[in-house]
């Protein structure tokens, strides 16, 4: 592996190291978007950056990658969960409505990074 690709590569782990200990502060009953996590992380365009971060960590129980959806409150990742209702059940067992895989009452239940981590 080239110099620059081995920088790169640990450019990258550590972005998704961040992005991991952001997910790991969302408190439960509560979510977020990737682009919040992106945003927080001086990352405004990077959502699809912490969607690819995500996607290694969506079966490890130490990041709750159930909390983290797309901007809209929809749940976008559920296929990663195993089953297609698994992402839903983990959210309904925080105490957060899903409806047609749209978290419902997304304003409130949204967290957002940059304001709760000042």
């Amino acid at each position: 592996m080239s110099a620059v690709k081995q920088e790169e590569k640990k450019k990258n782990n550590n972005f998704f190291q961040d992005v991991y200990e952001v997910v790991r502060l969302i408190p439960k009953g509560r979510a977020t978007s990737y682009g919040a996590i992106a945003a927080y992380l001086g990352s405004k365009r990077g959502a699809r950056m912490v969607g690819w971060a995500m996607g290694s960590s969506y079966t490890e129980h130490q990041v709750p990658a159930h909390r983290v959806v797309n901007k809209q409150g929809l749940l976008s990742a559920k296929l990663l969960f195993g089953t297609p209702t698994k992402m839903q059940e983990l959210l309904e067992a925080e105490g957060i409505k899903v409806k047609d895989d749209l978290i419902q009452n997304w304003h409130q239940v949204f967290w957002d990074p940059e304001k709760e981590l000042k």
